[in-house]
């Protein structure tokens, strides 16, 4: 292992009990799956601000903007060791203020059911996150960390001591 790291942020946008999910086309690491609505890279002058990450992100592949969001929050960082680098993902999760049919530069958007998430296709670690998060974690307000295994995804809430 050489140390290479890839950050990436998403951010996961609700409206009441629907949540906006992107099918993403033509992506450079995630394509032809379902993600977050927006998220990407760090930008190198990004790297201590993952919500600067995806602000950014959002306003590039939405349009919108923070002041279009609500209870914008970081609930889980995951980590994963695949193709010989380290994946950091932070996700984010907000409201929408309003309905909206939101478009994309990144592919399609669409609004689902909680109950409907689990059977789409999306990365493995986004999958392993939503579960928890309907399962657990949206009850709650804590920080979440995962390691994904072989096995899965092992949480522990973040807290400071």
């Amino acid at each position: 292992m050489d140390g290479r790291l890839r950050c990436m942020t998403a951010i996961y946008l609700s409206y009441r009990d629907e949540y906006y999910l992107l099918y993403r086309q033509g992506g450079s690491v995630v394509t032809d799956c379902y993600t977050g609505t927006a998220g990407g890279h760090f930008e190198q002058n990004e790297l201590n601000d993952a919500r600067a990450c995806v602000l950014r992100e959002l306003f590039e592949e939405t349009g919108l903007t923070e002041s279009d969001i609500s209870g914008l929050k970081l609930r889980y960082i995951t980590q994963r060791l695949k193709n010989g680098e380290i994946r950091l993902n932070y996700y984010f999760f907000a409201e929408l203020k309003k309905q909206t049919a939101l478009k994309s530069t990144e592919g399609e958007i669409r609004c689902f059911k909680p109950d409907e998430i689990a059977a789409l296709e999306m990365p493995l670690s986004a999958a392993q996150m939503l579960r928890h998060y309907f399962t657990e974690g949206r009850g709650t307000e804590l920080l979440y960390s995962g390691a994904t295994t072989e096995n899965g995804m092992v949480f522990t809430p973040l807290t400071e001591f």
